[in-house]
């Protein structure tokens, strides 16, 4: 009879890598309801002087986000930066090709920066320029406006704009989603590669500090994926930092097991994008190692859009609601499996964003003139983002399995685990798969100074099915485990059925 538990073993001898504070990192584009009435809604009751969301602001800063990646997304590829600034009333109205809306411009660049100023100083901006529809001029302009202190036409534009002081910008992405045939302005890998090492060459004329973001693969499902990275790493390995990945998960068909493997695809995904941008490296016989930037990811149910939007195309509204997802425990679950994907790949992925912030397919969600509440997925994140900084141990689990259609037999255990080197305290994230029975697992905790248990946190519940609304939006939390026991450094925990865990194991009395 096959073993029924799970087991892993944790040694500070054995790591993966530092987690970079960007892996906790999101994303705000002109798209829907994200940015109007989520984030800025001068007439809500909540309002500051700058008409921000006070009430979203706590709720961001609760979340604990890093990098915010802005202002697309598909929205960039049209997206004319000097619309963005000025006095907001001379702004002009636009057409937004990709989601077929239009763009009033009352919020724009300088709104941007003091929204992230009034997160707090982990917030850092991920700004994106248009090579859709512009080049290398306009991103120059760009980065002149936002960076250069003063004496020029751009810099002193930005000061008589009212910010006196620079943005100092220094991680962007050149372009969003090039590979994709729905992408404003798509190019082949050569015309995107030569534009993205061009561009990326101009800007470093004026700063050779920037971070550099080139375009990867939309998915792995892509018909170009690997070669055009490849093809794009080719013209411009010396010249970025890192290259982008985007993915999202989703239910088909009712087959729920799938569903739940999704991180499998995820870790192949940045498996097979580390080797292919290993093998450029080693073509070029370049000693430099480029990084990933997972800068769009989430659960996003794309065919129930896609429906929706086919049969009733969008005429040209301003701030739709668009991508609204609700989610439920079974997402939240899923969620929280491609957080534990990407820190187990923390050693290459070293930016991550999720796409996107409030509203859009978001964990805040907002009601024009109302409340504002978390989702399911809001809380995986926010326990990720705080505990798991430090660095990550290598997990390497043995666990009973079971079979899917999508990816055949997947573990049922998918766990990482991350110490921080100042206080030696681990904090264990786990998820359960199996839908209907719990799982019994032992960690074995060699060379780790952990004493007692700090706490077991559960997000799950007796229907999978189970939401946070408008009107119920407190029915899912968090809640403690029980019967977490350690001792003769030995961890036994069992985690119950369709799970995600947070066990925090402290150091010390």
């Amino acid at each position: 009879m096959p073993d029924s538990n799970a087991r892993f073993t944790l040694d500070p001898a054995f790591t993966v890598g530092e987690v970079n504070p960007r892996l906790f990192g999101s994303f705000v584009e002109h798209l829907g309801r994200c940015v109007y009435t989520g984030i800025f809604e001068p007439d809500h009751p909540s309002a500051d002087e700058a008409g921000l969301r006070t009430d979203v602001l706590e709720l961001v800063r609760e979340l604990g986000v890093t990098a915010v990646r802005y202002p697309g997304g598909n929205f960039v590829s049209g997206y004319r930066w000097e619309d963005s600034v000025g006095p907001a009333e001379e702004r002009p109205r636009r057409l937004d090709l990709a989601w077929r809306s239009t763009e009033t411009n009352r919020f724009g660049l300088s709104e941007f920066m003091a929204f992230l100023g009034k997160i707090g100083p982990q917030a850092e901006p991920m700004m994106a320029v248009n090579l859709g529809t512009r080049g290398v001029a306009e991103a120059l302009e760009l980065q002149e406006y936002a960076n250069h202190p003063a004496g020029t036409a751009l810099s002193d534009r930005r000061i008589a704009h009212g910010d006196k002081d620079p943005f100092g910008i220094r991680l962007w992405c050149l372009g969003n989603e090039m590979d994709g045939p729905w992408q404003t302005g798509h190019k082949t890998a050569e015309e995107y590669g030569r534009l993205a090492a061009e561009t990326a060459r101009a800007m470093r004329q004026i700063d050779p500090g920037l971070e550099l973001v080139a375009c990867g693969s939309s998915s792995q499902a892509m018909p170009t994926f690997a070669t055009w990275e490849a093809t794009v790493l080719q013209e411009a390995y010396d010249l970025v930092d890192h290259i982008s990945l985007h993915a999202y998960y989703e239910e088909i068909d009712g087959d729920r097991d799938s569903f739940l493997a999704s991180a499998v695809d995820m870790e192949s995904f940045i498996e097979n994008v580390v080797a292919t941008c290993d093998h450029v490296g080693a073509r070029l016989k370049s000693k430099k190692r480029i990084q990933l930037s997972f800068d769009e990811w989430n659960v996003w149910y794309m065919k129930r859009f896609e429906a929706e939007n086919t049969a009733n195309p969008l005429d040209w509204p301003e701030a739709p609601r668009l991508l609204e997802d609700n989610y439920s425990v079974t997402d939240a679950v899923v969620f929280g499996s491609l957080l534990i994907a990407l820190l187990r790949h923390a050693d290459r992925v070293t930016v991550a964003c999720l796409a996107q912030l409030v509203n859009v397919i978001a964990p805040i969600m907002t009601e024009p003139g109302g409340p504002a509440w978390r989702q399911t997925t809001f809380f995986p994140f926010a326990q990720a983002s705080r505990y798991g900084r430090g660095e990550v141990l290598d997990v390497r689990a043995d666990s009973p399995t079971y079979r899917t259609a999508a990816y055949g037999e997947v573990p049922l255990l998918h766990a990482t685990a991350v110490r921080d080197k100042d206080t030696g305290a681990v904090t264990v994230f786990a998820v359960n798969r199996s839908q209907s029975d719990p799982l019994p697992l032992r960690i074995a905790l060699t060379g780790l100074d952990v004493t007692h248990v700090e706490e077991h946190s559960v997000l799950s519940d007796a229907d999978p099915e189970a939401r946070n609304t408008l009107a119920e939006p407190e029915r899912v939390v968090p809640h403690a485990g029980e019967g977490a026991v350690l001792a003769g450094g030995v961890l036994d925990v069992t985690l119950e059925p369709l799970s995600w865990n947070v066990i925090r194991l402290a150091a010390g009395a």
